[in-house]
């Protein structure tokens, strides 16, 4: 099977960092070298991942840069990766031990496919959560799937290191919401390949994790990653409608709430931008100007 790169971003996350790299050292399938790309850590991170290294049977390279959010150090990660294939894992999330070989394996027995995920079990604060039916994930052609919610777990992602090169990077213009554009962005024309099992450990409920510091207002994120989307990416007129209706539902929800909250001028631009989607909407091959 090919080489993998495990790539770990990590910001101020000492005191979970050892549990993480701890699963990636113990796969069944030895990963070729794990990446931790410190985004800027004011804590004890760098003396843990020294401690780690030592004993740790995966080689592992430490790099470190201004803080900068999670797009740019998983970019940076990927730009010094050695191996053919890349596996993402957040630094408080955790693997199964068959992982990397499962997921290895159905990836070299499918070569069409440029990207693979695994389902997940999720944790709050230590306590299971089933999973709703819509955030199952889905093999194949996930691109509507994907556009109501960020449908791909970034810790269940392994791509072959050739999908960064033809659909580019993750858009560090976005402090969050970034995993939810990549994935939009390969979907228009990717398969994805779903391992179907819960081989990721997905641990939420943190207060330093992204998704908690920028749920108030998320969507304008998403907003954003739609009206790129539909600027600069080449989509079938199914896709194009697709996109249209999501864009306008969430500028008419977002907008309506800041309204709600005394954002008006805020708000009012975002009706506005629903309203333009809609006239848009009647040349359905016309795409946005913003």
């Amino acid at each position: 099977m090919d080489s993998i790169t495990v790539i770990i971003p990590t910001f101020n996350r000492a005191g979970v960092l050892p549990e993480t790299i701890g699963s990636v050292s113990a796969q069944t399938y030895a990963a070729t070298e794990i990446i931790v790309v410190d985004d800027g850590s004011t804590d004890d991170t760098a003396r843990v991942v020294e401690h780690i290294t030592a004993s740790c049977s995966v080689p592992v390279r430490y790099l470190k840069q201004s803080n900068r959010g999670p797009a740019a150090a998983r970019n940076l990660g990927i730009s010094r990766a050695g191996s053919d294939t890349i596996a993402f894992l957040d630094s408080d999330d955790a693997w199964h031990k068959k992982k990397l070989e499962i997921q290895a394996q159905a990836l070299l027995s499918a070569p069409e496919h440029l990207i693979s995920h695994t389902r997940e079990r999720w944790y709050r604060r230590g306590k299971h959560l089933n999973q709703r039916k819509r955030h199952v994930p889905q093999n194949g052609d996930i691109f509507e799937q994907c556009l109501l919610l960020c449908a791909v777990g970034m810790s269940t992602v392994m791509a072959r290191k050739r999908l960064f090169d033809k659909y580019g990077l993750f858009n560090e213009n976005l402090c969050c919401c970034e995993d939810y554009e990549m994935w939009l962005r390969v979907s228009r024309t990717e398969k994805f390949l779903l391992v179907d099992r819960p081989l990721t450990i997905k641990n939420g409920g943190r207060s330093d994790q992204v998704s908690q510091q920028c749920r108030v207002g998320m969507d304008r994120f998403r907003i954003q990653s739609l009206g790129r989307l539909l600027t600069n990416e080449t989509l079938s007129r199914q896709q194009r409608r697709a996109v249209y209706e999501i864009f306008i539902k969430k500028c008419e929800i977002y907008g309506g709430g800041c309204v709600k909250h005394g954002k008006k001028r805020e708000g009012e631009y975002y009706l506005w931008l629903a309203s333009y989607a809609k006239e848009q909407m009647s040349d359905i091959a016309v795409p946005m100007s913003f």
